[in-house]
């Protein structure tokens, strides 16, 4: 016979209440803990877009509050919500973004409804709050453009900067043989030959490039995944100046900022910063004509030429860091040709 105590009904009734009443208090930080930085941080700036529009209906709530737990979801209902996508196209934002908060507030709303702060039939209404699919997105902004209303709200751009073969080459290998010149020639290999993220790029050090063995091994937090690249021919020519002529240390950031100088090559013991990279990317543009150059551009580009020289979706989505194939293969859709295949004659 088993010596354990049998427990009534009441009692295992009481168990479960109070480990309810535990779990509820920690579903926020659980569900933190399991995202990157920069997913945290991006829902942190959509909860902010949602806090300005809840202080319009009456709500004063912060992004941290929304953020940190439940009680500051009580009371946030289906119509709040549904009136906050309205309100985000009104005020201009892109669709593609209301897209994007709409599916971060269902997701705090998610965790403030297990928590016990949202009812049942309100997540169950909130649920049924939609974005917008692709093919609506051009009548939505075209209705917009009609009413005068703006459709795109803030810096990012709508439409990637499209750079020929011509003007890759330049931006890879026409740069001064200064520590600056150098540093600029790896900087656009990495984004136009690997087409790495400019957070990414930040956080290079020189211990990731492997010359021996011609590979960068680098992080990607935005799908928590460390991969290896093995080196363009442009890549390693650049990476081998950069390490071998005196413009890297031995150890710390691959990408060390600029100094103010009279030359303007003198570089600092800090790597660059994301909004560093993002200025001097922009730069480099304007020096061989290109204006508002990106260094989202810059990926675009080598996702761009992969999909036209025939690279397998899935090749692509591991190379780039995709977690699903619906980017890559919007790539490798456009680089199609529509009438091959056609026969006239």
């Amino acid at each position: 016979m088993s010596d354990l105590i049998p427990v009534s009904g009441d009692t295992r009734a009481v168990v479960s209440a109070a480990a309810d009443q535990v779990a509820s208090r920690h579903v926020f930080d659980d569900y933190k803990s399991r995202k990157a930085p920069n997913t945290i941080r991006r829902q942190a700036n959509d909860l902010a877009v949602f806090a300005d529009y809840l202080r319009q209906v009456g709500f004063s709530l912060t992004h941290d509050e929304l953020q940190i737990g439940s009680d500051a979801w009580v009371g946030i209902s289906w119509g709040i919500v549904a009136g906050f996508v309205r309100w985000m196209l009104q005020t201009g934002y892109a669709v593609t973004s209301v897209n994007v908060r709409l599916s971060t507030v269902k997701t705090y709303v998610r965790l403030a409804f297990q928590a016990g702060a949202i009812s049942a039939e309100q997540w169950a209404l909130i649920k049924s709050v939609q974005g917008y699919q692709n093919k609506e997105i051009r009548h939505i902004d075209e209705e917009r453009l009609e009413a005068g209303t703006a459709t795109r709200k803030g810096h990012k751009k709508a439409i990637s900067v499209s750079l020929s073969d011509e003007l890759r080459v330049k931006l890879k290998r026409e740069h001064p043989d200064t520590p600056q010149g150098r540093r600029d020639a790896l900087l656009m290999c990495l984004l136009l030959d690997h087409g790495l993220r400019c957070g990414e790029l930040a956080l290079l050090q020189v211990k990731d490039i492997d010359l021996e063995q011609r590979q960068l091994r680098f992080y990607r937090p935005k799908v928590d995944k460390v991969q290896t690249h093995r080196l363009s021919s442009d890549t390693f020519r650049a990476a081998s100046f950069w390490l071998q002529e005196g413009g890297a240390f031995a150890s710390g950031a691959l990408l060390r900022t600029s100094l103010k100088s009279k030359n303007g090559d003198k570089l600092g013991d800090a790597g660059m910063s994301e909004r560093a990279i993002t200025k001097r990317v922009e730069y480099l543009g304007s020096r061989v004509g290109v204006e508002g150059l990106s260094a989202h551009d810059g990926r675009h580009s080598w996702a761009t030429t992969a999909a036209r020289k025939g690279t397998d979706p899935f090749a692509l989505q591991e190379a780039g860091g995709w977690n699903s194939l619906a980017m890559p293969r919007r790539y490798v859709e456009a680089a199609k040709v529509a009438n091959d295949g056609v026969k006239l004659e």
